[in-house]
């Protein structure tokens, strides 16, 4: 563990748990659409907001060269939390902010800071998908896959302008589904926007049936999800959407000018903590939107 420094109050609760939201600073970007993002969403649910910087571990060398690397890269990541974090109090002054430059394998510390956070806050470099396997610096595939809460990678900014502003949620009858429709609500609902909840049928290659014939199951489906939400968030407009193609391109399309896309996720990652399922994967690629990603619980 490298230099930490910490400014605001303490987020520990009793338990153990942190109360904060946890935004990864990339120094090889300069816009700062993702703490921007995560310093409006600390605000908005009054939780503290932790930045972060995750630098390579010195080599185990003593070649000048090295270590005088190493020392730039750390300086670096300091300067850009520094410009982070000023831009965080600067938005919303009064937010509980703490600043830390770690020392460690970037996937696995996040990860790690992820166990108790109440959500990871991901920019994104719009890696191809090659790129995502081979790069250093690729997070979005790892962290996504291991967090153990609620992901969210800022790589295009919300569309604020579409009247009324709306969050997309996808509905698919799984675990991971409902605790998606169960975070997008609370988005909403905070917000004070509209929820459409999007189920999508992909039709069989070969198929006899008129598309949109035979939809039933898909709009039952959707009215049993929802059900019971409007008790918990009486202000929330939720409508149901059932749309037939493919899953990515149809909830991309569904968010072309939506505040956010939530999508629930399935399984621990895989052997190699890079398996995020299809649909995530390609709406990661896809959506001109904030994409968050929740877990099943």
């Amino acid at each position: 563990m490298a230099a930490e420094t910490d400014t605001g109050s303490d987020t520990m609760t009793g338990n153990g748990e942190r109360h904060e939201i946890v935004v990864c600073v990339d120094p090889a970007r300069t816009g700062p659409l993702a703490t921007a993002w995560a310093a409006d969403e600390a605000h908005r649910r009054r939780l503290a907001l932790r930045l972060v910087v995750v630098v390579e571990p010195a080599p185990d060398t003593r070649h000048a060269v090295d270590a005088a690397r190493h020392r730039a890269r750390t300086e670096a990541a300091s300067e850009a939390l520094n410009r982070a974090a000023e831009g965080a109090r600067t938005r919303h002054p009064g937010l509980s902010v703490s600043a830390a430059v770690m020392e460690g394998v970037p996937a696995v510390v996040l990860t790690g800071l992820a166990q108790h956070a109440a959500m990871m806050v991901l920019g994104s470099r719009h890696l191809s998908r090659t790129e995502e396997f081979l790069s250093a610096g690729s997070l979005v595939l790892p962290v996504t896959a291991q967090a153990r809460c609620p992901v969210v990678v800022v790589g295009d900014a919300e569309h604020s302008t579409q009247e009324p502003p709306y969050v997309v949620v996808g509905i698919d009858g799984s675990t991971a589904s409902q605790a998606a429709l169960a975070l997008a609500c609370e988005e909403a609902d905070l917000r004070d926007c509209l929820l459409r909840a999007v189920a999508v049928r992909q039709p069989p290659l070969f198929s006899l049936r008129q598309e949109g014939a035979g939809l039933d199951g898909e709009r039952r489906l959707l009215a049993e999800a929802t059900a019971g939400w409007a008790e918990k968030y009486p202000d929330l407009r939720i409508t149901h959407e059932v749309l037939v193609g493919s899953p990515v391109e149809r909830l991309a399309e569904a968010a072309e000018h939506a505040l956010a896309v939530v999508v629930g996720r399935r399984g621990s990652g895989g052997y190699t903590g890079m398996r995020v399922g299809s649909v995530v994967h390609g709406l990661l690629h896809r959506a001109h939107c904030p994409v968050i990603t929740v877990p099943a619980e």
